[in-house]
């Protein structure tokens, strides 16, 4: 059954176990948004020190993502997955009862940690156990991502509404849940387990193709962590306001991620694609700049930006899967290594920027990395051929490289 034409909908209750324990996760994300002014009044912090909430965050899972495919491959998908969970669990109930915005940073870290260890492997997962290839793995997978991105900063406003704490307290209820879902419902086969040395990441970023967009997606997630997590300063809005906000956001991503991005690829090359979305958010993100002032544009500076960024992560994500013959676990560390370095610079940058410069600065900032994320795509465009010439369901082959991640 081909990936193109498969519904990503009907899959065994192993997937969907992993699915919904990727949206809790992936709510994380946008989690704490809503309560960055809250948490920056009630603790006392400036806004660089509260950005760096996302900073620790993204640091520790991007140089985890490193070591992810090694740990894996060794005591299996599993395991793996549920020490992730726990990790979560535990460093977000500490975040929960901390009395310190350095505490909370602290923290986040670990819980960055956590999260490296649960996304690395819930990709393979679901791509090696889904039914009808990884096409419709990644659309799951990209699904899961937008209901949690766009659920995180609802949740967040509505549990922030009544204090800092209690969106920290939300994710520790519904990460317990998740983990004994996945505990519970991932079964199959046994695994057969192929160790991945500890270099294979690093090794794996020589590849022209890999290292292209790896690097793109360095400066893209620039922007959209730009977008994402220094917005609620400049928006003005309560936790309600902003968690409402990212949750149209969210749903916007999720409208693109699912559906858009698999007609576009269907119709033209996936580097054709990139080429056409990465100049308009561009220019959604100057937009922002010049707008920032006007609370309603800058919201549907936001909404418009989440089209966009759906249609790129999509897109960008199943490119990594066919750019190389690298096993896909290894490929997707690499590639997240970096490109979470990239989103873990940009808050503390951003809120610095508007600090010396004006709220302004940060969007054109932001607008910058994009056209440079742009510029590597065209540069590097001989070296992402294979991308374009590959369909993206591959069933038989993400079978044979992932049969051991399905546990």
């Amino acid at each position: 059954m081909s990936g193109a034409t498969a519904s990503p909908w009907r899959q065994p209750a192993r997937v969907w176990a992993v699915a919904f324990a990727c949206v809790v996760a992936f709510m994380g994300i946008g989690l704490v948004d809503p309560i960055l002014p809250a948490i920056a009044d009630s603790l006392d912090a400036s806004p660089v020190q509260t950005e760096l909430l996302f900073t620790s965050y993204l640091v520790v899972t991007g140089l985890a993502m490193l070591v992810t495919s090694w740990i894996s491959s060794r005591i299996g998908a599993k395991a793996t997955l549920l020490a992730g969970l726990a990790l979560i669990v535990v460093f977000a109930l500490l975040c929960a009862l901390s009395g310190s915005v350095d505490a909370i940073i602290g923290f986040r870290a670990g819980w960055g940690l956590g999260n490296a260890l649960f996304i690395s492997t819930a990709l393979a997962t679901i791509v090696g156990a889904a039914s009808g290839g990884s096409g419709a793995a990644i659309v799951l997978y990209e699904a899961a991502l937008g209901i949690g991105i766009a659920v995180g900063p609802l949740l967040g406003g509505l549990l922030g509404e009544v204090s800092w704490r209690g969106p920290f307290f939300g994710v520790v209820a519904l990460m317990a849940i998740a983990f004994v879902a996945v505990a519970v419902l991932l079964r199959g086969p046994g695994e057969k387990r192929a160790p991945v040395p500890l270099s294979a990441p690093f090794k794996a970023l020589r590849d022209p193709g890999l290292a292209v967009l790896a690097i793109t997606a360095l400066f893209y997630n620039i922007g959209f962590f730009v977008l994402l997590a220094f917005s609620p300063f400049p928006l003005g809005f309560g936790a309600m306001g902003i968690g409402l906000t990212f949750f149209g956001w969210g749903v916007a991503l999720a409208i693109t991620s699912v559906w858009v991005a698999p007609v576009l690829v269907r119709r033209m090359p996936r580097t054709t694609v990139i080429l056409l979305v990465l100049p308009l958010l561009a220019v959604d993100l100057v937009a922002a700049a010049v707008f920032v002032a006007s609370p309603p544009a800058l919201v549907a500076c936001i909404i418009v930006g989440g089209l966009l960024l759906g249609i790129m992560n999509t897109v960008l994500t199943e490119s990594v899967m066919e750019a190389t013959d690298l096993p896909r676990s290894v490929a997707s560390s690499a590639y997240s290594a970096v490109r979470f370095l990239g989103g873990a610079a940009a808050p503390p940058i951003a809120a610095l920027l508007w600090h010396l410069y004006g709220p302004s600065v940060p969007y054109a900032f932001a607008a910058a990395s994009i056209v440079i994320a742009t510029l590597t795509i065209l540069i590097g465009r001989r070296a992402l051929a294979r991308i374009d010439g590959r369909e993206a369901d591959a069933a038989d082959e993400a079978a044979a490289v992932l049969v051991g991640d399905a546990a």
